[in-house]
């Protein structure tokens, strides 16, 4: 079992705490990693996007010049695909993006990331995590204290309102509760700093 340094908001080392071999120590599957990336990024577009038909396009109600005798080519609609201003053929509409992964490769995409990230060290466990009130300038201190100055995830067991409110304002920090950590923001910041509740959460969890 990998085993790591447990923390408090001080910097000061209090104790040891093993991480579940099953969570934390799984071969790092990069296929794996992209496949949850993309996945992730699809399910995030809006896909409001949208061109208008022949039929949507405004104008062309009446037929342009009769069929015969102009000696031009004959045509229904003004707003016909062929001309200037006309409807759009085969163009984008609303549509959803998102597709479904299978869980066991979401499982295994999301037990990589945590891998990776007690492999490279990157992992900052915390005793416990609590605020009083609402303020950035504690979390910058504690933050601070454990010596992260690069893109932290800050992870919770539940959504505490103090430390998201005292996090979600400060420059490359993004606050989560357990439940919605994810591969794509393990990966698109360099440290994750979890509580030791948070630990056994997400073990609880991808250990069923």
């Amino acid at each position: 079992m990998p085993t790591v340094a447990l923390y408090n908001t001080s910097g000061e080392q209090v104790g040891e705490i093993q991480l579940n071999d099953q969570v934390f120590g799984v071969p790092v599957h990069r296929s794996v990693l992209h496949d949850a990336v993309v996945h992730y990024l699809a399910g995030r577009r809006l896909g409001t996007h949208d061109t208008k038909t022949r039929g949507e396009v405004r104008g062309g109600g009446r037929k342009p010049w009769r069929q015969k005798g102009t000696g031009r080519a004959r045509h229904g609609s003004i707003r016909s695909p062929i001309w200037r201003k006309g409807g759009t053929v085969f163009g984008p509409h609303p549509r959803d993006y998102s597709y479904r992964l299978p869980r066991k490769v979401r499982r295994l995409a999301l037990k990589s990331a945590l891998s990776a990230k007690v492999e490279d060290g990157k992992i900052l466990v915390l005793d416990e995590l609590k605020l009083p009130q609402p303020r950035t300038k504690d979390m910058v201190r504690i933050l601070g204290n454990l010596k992260v100055d690069d893109k932290a995830l800050v992870v919770t067991a539940d959504r505490e309102e103090t430390v998201f409110k005292s996090a979600r304002n400060i420059p490359g920090v993004k606050p989560l509760p357990a439940d919605g950590l994810n591969v794509y923001d393990l990966l698109a910041h360099n440290t994750l700093v979890i509580t030791r509740d948070a630990v056994t959460r997400v073990e609880e969890v991808l250990t069923r």
